[in-house]
């Protein structure tokens, strides 16, 4: 800002009247008491909502020129600017407007209007700020309304970075949990349920849970997905339609189709789209069962790695960087905590999202929007970058201490529940009783008790034959 401030500026005029604003930018008028007027975080929108919002006026651009409702020569210089900021990443820096702005988004419907409007006009010939021949409101957001396009927007936005970002992340996880699943598959490890002693499992088991639990999460994130593909394009204000040919919205959604592949569809019920994100609440929540997955897998790879000496000791973690700044040779699992720290930001943000549809969708629309989004983006990035640290500095490394696990294998006092049908629930107590009294094993008990056992007591106890 202070940058911008030293420049030279040009005169601007609206109905409230007229403002200097820098000579140079793309932005004007509009953006210009925007960013008078909201000086509140410094946080910008993320650059894939401005793509998506760039999308949608592309999309509204050509439905325009294709229903003749603009001019053949003003709609061509819009579509190339607007191809500009799509295809050649232009003025990414035209766009100051803070997130926490008027609750429909209009200050950066506007701003992209007013950059798109310059543009277009300075491909037309003519200078920066006198909307003129191109204008950002009878042109740019011809047939539009801020209710309709910024919605239309973030359900763009939402379904390009969960497939982009989220998707690609969740497979690199899958994958190599199923690969190690399978690395572990021979190594049996005593069983925990309330962190006390429980019967054996397959340490691979731990790693199919967690596979599974992913691709559950996936398959619901991608219904949420196609949820998101129902959009209220040529609602314009309120879901009114007004302003906008009949057509219109009905050419949108087939642009938006085939720019994106996304199988875009018009909400029958505009109004909704713009009264409510209950979609975008949708896949918020779905992030947070994710979280809930993924927190639980971090979780338990903490713990199982846990020790050296004074833990459980079951995993071997990847000794990444030194671990204590005053404790000498100290590794700790910081992917796993980490990753949990990520996990906690996405449910905090999907409380955000929740509150803001219940608080923010009153009467004809949503007042939130901006805060929806940017937490929902936020929740995407920060998760998809998080997982992918975790799966190679973590995951692909981590290696089963088998030694250790064989060692508390054979010390695994709830093995006696393998003797529960052939001496009886009590009789079996009283064994585990005096196991853990004495340090014993459950074997060692059973022949010192002289208890008499039909078959092989090492096969009976052995633990291969008990998962």
């Amino acid at each position: 800002m202070i940058a911008v401030s030293r420049m030279k500026n040009r005169l601007e005029r609206d109905f409230l009247g007229v403002m200097r604003v820098p000579k140079d930018v793309y932005w004007g008028i509009n953006t210009a008491r925007t960013l008078q007027n909201f000086k509140i975080s410094g946080r910008r929108f993320p650059i894939t909502f401005l793509l998506a919002l760039a999308q949608v006026k592309k999309a509204c651009a050509d439905a325009n020129l294709r229903l003749g409702q603009i001019d053949q020569k003003k709609g061509r210089a819009i579509l190339r600017a607007l191809d500009e900021i799509l295809l050649k990443n232009k003025f990414r820096d035209q766009f100051p407007v803070d997130i926490f702005q008027a609750g429909s988004g209009t200050q950066t419907n506007m701003n992209m209007n007013e950059v798109v409007a310059n543009r277009a006009n300075e491909i037309l010939g003519y200078p920066l700020g006198k909307k003129f021949p191109v204008h950002p409101n009878d042109d740019v957001n011809k047939s539009q309304s801020s209710n309709d396009v910024i919605p239309t927007a973030m359900n763009l936005s939402a379904i390009e970075s969960v497939r982009s970002e989220l998707f690609p992340a969740l497979e690199l996880l899958k994958k190599s949990l199923r690969k190690k699943a399978v690395e572990l598959k021979d190594i049996i490890k005593v069983g925990r349920t309330h962190l006390q002693d429980a019967l054996p499992i397959r340490l691979s088991t731990e790693f199919s849970v967690y596979a599974k639990q992913v691709s559950t999460c996936e398959a619901r994130l991608k219904n949420a997905c196609r949820e998101l593909c129902q959009v209220p394009i040529g609602g314009t204000a309120v879901g009114t339609g007004l302003d906008a040919e009949a057509d219109f919205g009905k050419v949108v959604v087939e642009n938006l189709r085939n720019a994106t592949g996304y199988p875009f569809k018009l909400n029958p019920v505009k109004a909704e789209g713009i009264a409510s994100h209950n979609s975008i609440a949708e896949m918020s929540a779905e992030l947070r069962l994710l979280a809930l997955g993924v927190l639980k897998m971090s979780n338990d790879i903490r713990w199982m790695g846990s020790g050296p000496r004074a833990g459980l000791g079951e995993l071997l973690l990847p000794e990444n960087e030194p671990g204590s700044s005053i404790m000498p040779g100290k590794i700790n699992p910081t992917q796993a905590e980490m990753l949990i720290q990520v996990c906690l930001q996405v449910i905090g943000n999907d409380t955000t999202v929740s509150l803001g549809e219940a608080f923010g969708s009153t009467l004809e629309l949503n007042v939130a929007k901006p805060l929806i989004i940017v937490n929902l983006l936020d929740s995407v990035e920060v998760f998809a970058n998080a997982i992918r640290s975790f799966v190679v500095n973590c995951l692909e490394g981590l290696k089963a201490n088998a030694a250790h696990i064989d060692l508390q294998m054979e010390r695994n006092l709830m093995v006696v529940t393998r003797l529960v049908p052939i001496i009886g629930y009590d009789k079996a107590s009283e064994v585990a009783r005096v196991a853990v009294k004495t340090g014993k094993t459950i074997m060692q008990v059973v022949k010192e008790m002289g208890i008499a056992v039909e078959g092989d007591l090492n096969e009976i106890l052995n633990p291969r034959k008990m998962v």
